[in-house]
């Protein structure tokens, strides 16, 4: 899954992902003010991948490099067909499948229509290895609800992409995995540190205490007024279904 071997490439890529994330200030650190995403997990920092999309040439950098990522990691012509999920997916989708000059489609959150492509946009791609696409994970569970219903509808899905991994939260990475669907990602927080080594983004303060939370994100979320566990961010998600 993410455990995959990591190259000079891989590397060398997800630095340049986080270099660029930073430089367009798709990075949030707000340990004085956390974050509380819609587990209930509560996080010091915060991704902004829509951004991406307003800049031309950090856009075409990470899209290059997305499509060099799935090449490596799954093969050059094993994806017959691309699916963004609604809505931060569609236009990494869009730029991707065009540059694999592959079919794309995009996968709605709610049905709109009838029989099983109601949640599919463009046509259902029946029986094709599709790759499912979307700017970011936290902990997977809109992955699982995309995967789900691409597989409905007839598609071979087996593999994500997603530009940003936040790679913290427990049960994200089994979730996924109960579900044979493997998790492609170019940077995650470490990376994002790591690039901030290299220029004054942000305080030392806001810095060590992003390092704390990344080191034990369940206790940093309850000691915050979050969740503290797997089990509680999922009763929460089960609750506003």
């Amino acid at each position: 899954m993410t455990g995959m071997h990591m190259t000079d490439w891989d590397r060398d890529a997800a630095l340049t992902t986080a270099r660029i994330l930073l430089e367009i200030k798709a990075v949030n650190f707000r340990p004085e003010e956390p974050y509380t995403f819609t587990s209930g997990w509560k996080s010091p920092v915060y991704i902004d991948c829509r951004r991406i999309i307003y800049f031309p040439r950090a856009r075409s950098k990470i899209c290059e490099l997305a499509v060099e990522k799935i090449g490596r990691h799954i093969g050059y012509e094993s994806i017959e067909a691309v699916a963004g999920g609604e809505t931060a997916g569609i236009p990494f989708a869009a730029w991707i499948a065009d540059r694999m000059s592959a079919p794309m489609a995009y996968v709605r959150k709610k049905p709109k229509g009838f029989g099983r492509d109601a949640l599919i946009e463009g046509d259902v791609p029946e029986g094709k290895n599709t790759l499912l696409v979307e700017d970011l994970t936290t902990d997977g569970a809109s992955k699982i609800q995309f995967c789900k219903a691409l597989r409905d509808a007839g598609a071979i899905c087996d593999h994500t992409f997603v530009v940003f991994y936040y790679g913290v939260f427990p049960g994200g990475f089994e979730t996924l995995q109960k579900m044979n669907l493997t998790l492609h990602h170019l940077a995650t927080w470490w990376d994002v540190l790591e690039a901030c080594r290299e220029r004054p983004y942000f305080s030392e303060s806001a810095l060590s205490e992003v390092r704390k939370f990344l080191e034990n994100p369940v206790a940093w979320s309850k000691a915050h007024g979050g969740v503290g566990s797997a089990e509680e961010a999922a009763a929460r998600k089960a609750a506003l279904v």
